[in-house]
């Protein structure tokens, strides 16, 4: 993913123009200082200036990674990035930053606990972008972190600075135009750059006259980045001539005294009402309908959500292009759009005239709650792994979803929390689970709540809870789920929900046995093939962990077997992984460790196509065991080095059934043993090394 702001961003890195000598200060306080703030008006670049100090940084990195040198350069651990734009308040700021550094923190401790203790010693670089929104907040959570954090360094980019002690602020003002007085042209580089893609039928060189006019438009935008973007994309339709006199129109004579001329916000403003003007109605009304999201978006969903009188769903495609080609909306690499803040701020003006603020948010918390309905229904097929990869790309709308509905239809919060629940638990997004459901369920009437929605809701958030740790609390709350659930009578899904959230509940208590029988009573009740829904398929699953931790190792084999079959002819991923781990745990046990290391190799593909960090901590330690068990004591104790990082990213020591930890502490005696202490620790450490890297995702910006 691409970073964004407010500031002027280009297509690619190669497209930067000018900004020497600001991107040498910056590049110097990031080795100097630990908080460096770029300030400076709407559309004026910082993003942009960030995102390219922050690619040389990243580019750096992996050079010394390459040559061997990775711990000399200043940021080891990487170069992080997150995009503050999307948020409309505080309340996802810390979630924001723990998807930015990779942590999908599986435990109960505040998200900023998890994030101050995961920094820690490391060396790294995190970019926190368009901050000016939430400053109290990020003002708060930067003086944690660094006071936590020795050796973090923190780039921000803000309309304002934070104000603290030792906060260098670095002023990001207009690119240089004609009438500046150091004589520098970076505006009419950037202008006629930006020209020549508009309309190549205008593209340089130019005539004196041209040229002339080309200053002008520079000078009277005060060289602000976005607003020559803006001014550039016109050209489809007028030439440079024309733009210049309709701006002098606009704004006056150069000449003009300083106070009579418009302030740089005040140009950018101009550009921005200038493209309004240019659009048709039917381009404005999309406009300020694409407000409506915080952050990226498909044409998928501009259509669902957009398109209503006088738009129809067929009118959106069209429409957006003519804003793509305007420089309103900007399309990503992999397809995307997404407005700058400035742009999509001036869209909700309109849009809060217009009175269709509250029909949009209720247009796109509707579309987001199909969007879960149908990974859901997916589930148990090949589309499986897509509707994790959905639900998961547009976390952000979920949030604003479900805020939406807190608001004006707790019920339905709670339906869609329940829905999108078990999903985030397997990416990672446990906090923000735990925190709607709990939300949502004391909001939400029960007499406005089907029985059914409340049963979900509460096997989402036991599940929710037993990932983080919270055993006791989450076995009370799988009692009362399966008391509940005991009551409704047709669908079985309720109570196969809730039979297998109290047989998790007891297996990683330790009770193999009881979650055997609580299994196969449900499974008996309600006879069918495994295959028949989403919650059998999981009490199938969980009879196969019983049947293993009781010693059943023929029948658990048989079973799991059956599972992973049905699975792979399905193409599903979920239920396939922990079967794979079961067959691989049974193997060890059976003194078959080759036949184990295929397996596991087998749940960590299923778990990589997920996106599950705990799931892949939990392949990689059968991993480690089996190649330790075959005599491969270096794979061992790197597989182990590489479970680490994961596990270091869930924030648990190490967890799994019970059985597991016997074979961890096994095998990793096996694999010491034959290597020795000082073989092991190296061979460990190059694991972790390559577990880093491994979790490390794209950079949010070029190069």
């Amino acid at each position: 993913m691409l970073g964004h702001g407010d500031g002027y961003e280009a297509a690619d890195s190669a497209s930067f123009v000018g900004r020497t000598g600001e991107l040498a200060a910056l590049e110097r306080a990031l080795l100097e200082d630990r908080l460096i703030t770029l300030t400076g008006p709407g559309g004026v670049g910082k993003t942009r200036l960030a995102r390219r100090a922050a690619g040389r940084a990243g580019l750096a990195e992996a050079g010394l990674a390459e040559a061997g040198q990775a711990e000399a350069g200043p940021f080891p651990d990487g170069v992080h990035w997150a995009d503050l734009s999307p948020l409309p308040d505080e309340r996802l700021l810390v979630a924001t930053v723990a998807d930015a550094l990779d942590l999908a923190d599986h435990t109960a401790r505040t998200p900023a606990a998890a994030v101050r203790q995961w920094i820690g010693g490391r060396r790294l670089l995190l970019v926190l972008d368009c901050c000016e929104h939430l400053v109290t907040a990020v003002r708060d959570l930067v003086r944690e972190l660094l006071d936590a954090a020795p050796h973090l360094v923190l780039l921000l980019t803000s309309r304002q600075p934070l104000g603290l002690p030792d906060e260098r602020v670095l002023d990001i003002g207009p690119l240089p135009h004609a009438v500046d007085p150091s004589g520098a042209e970076e505006a009419l580089a950037l202008f006629t750059r930006r020209a020549a893609a508009a309309a190549p039928g205008q593209a340089p060189p130019w005539t004196e006259a041209r040229l002339a006019a080309a200053r002008s438009v520079c000078a009277r935008l005060e060289g602000i980045p976005l607003a020559l973007e803006l001014a550039a994309a016109q050209l489809t339709d007028h030439t440079v001539e024309e733009l210049a006199v309709r701006l002098a129109r606009r704004i006056g004579p150069l000449s003009a005294p300083a106070p009579a001329r418009p302030p740089r916000h005040g140009a950018l403003r101009t550009a921005i009402g200038w493209s309004h003007e240019w659009c048709t109605p039917r381009e404005r009304l999309l406009w300020l309908r694409l407000s409506v999201f915080g952050g990226a978006f498909d044409l998928a969903a501009a259509r669902a959500v957009c398109a209503a009188a006088p738009l129809a769903g067929t009118d959106v495609p069209a429409l957006l292009d003519a804003l793509v080609a305007k420089s309103v909306v900007r399309r990503g690499a992999d397809g995307s759009y997404r407005m700058l803040d400035t742009i999509r701020e001036y869209g909700a003006m309109w849009r809060d005239e217009a009175g269709e603020r509250e029909a949009l948010r209720e247009a796109h918390a509707a579309y987001f709650t199909e969007l879960v309905r149908a990974a859901e229904r997916d589930w148990l097929g090949p589309d499986q792994r897509i509707g994790y990869r959905h639900v998961e790309a547009v976390h952000g709308d979920l949030c604003a979803a479900l805020d939406h509905y807190l608001a004006t239809a707790p019920e339905r919060a709670l339906d869609l929390a329940s829905r999108a629940g078990f999903y985030w638990a397997c990416c990672g997004h446990l906090h923000a689970a735990r925190g709607y459901l709990e939300r949502a369920l004391a909001a939400a009437r029960p007499e406005e709540v089907a029985p059914r929605v409340r049963v979900r809701a509460l096997w989402a958030l036991g599940v929710t809870l037993l990932l983080q740790g919270e055993q006791e609390q989450a076995h009370r709350i799988a009692v009362g789920c399966e008391a509940l659930a005991a009551g409704l009578d047709g669908d079985p899904g309720p109570a196969l929900d809730a039979a297998y959230l109290l047989g998790l509940s007891h297996l990683l208590a330790g009770r193999p046995l009881a979650a055997r029988i609580v299994s196969d009573n449900a499974l008996e009740a309600f006879p069918g093939t495994p295959f028949d829904s989403g919650p059998r398929i999981r009490c199938h699953l969980v009879r196969v962990f019983a049947l293993t931790g009781t010693g059943l190792f023929t029948d658990a084999r048989d079973e799991a077997e059956l599972l992973r079959a049905g699975c792979a002819e399905r193409g599903e991923h979920w239920t396939r992984a922990y079967a794979d781990y079961q067959l691989a745990l049974i193997c060890l046990f059976e003194g078959r460790p080759a036949e184990s290391a295929v397996h596991a190799r087998a749940m960590l593909e299923s778990k990589r196509e997920l996106g599950d960090s705990f799931g892949t901590a939990l392949g990689l330690d059968l991993l480690a065991a089996a190649r330790a068990a075959t005599g491969d004591g270096a794979g061992a104790a790197r597989a182990y080095g590489t479970g680490h990082a994961y596990w270091q990213a869930v924030g648990h020591p190490q967890r799994g059934t019970p059985e597991l930890a016997s074979v961890r502490e096994e095998f990793e005696r096996t694999a010491r043993g034959a290597l020795g202490d000082q073989a092991y620790e190296e061979a460990f450490r190059e694991g972790l090394r390559h577990g880093h890297a491994l979790r490390t995702r794209p950079h949010p910006y070029g190069s």
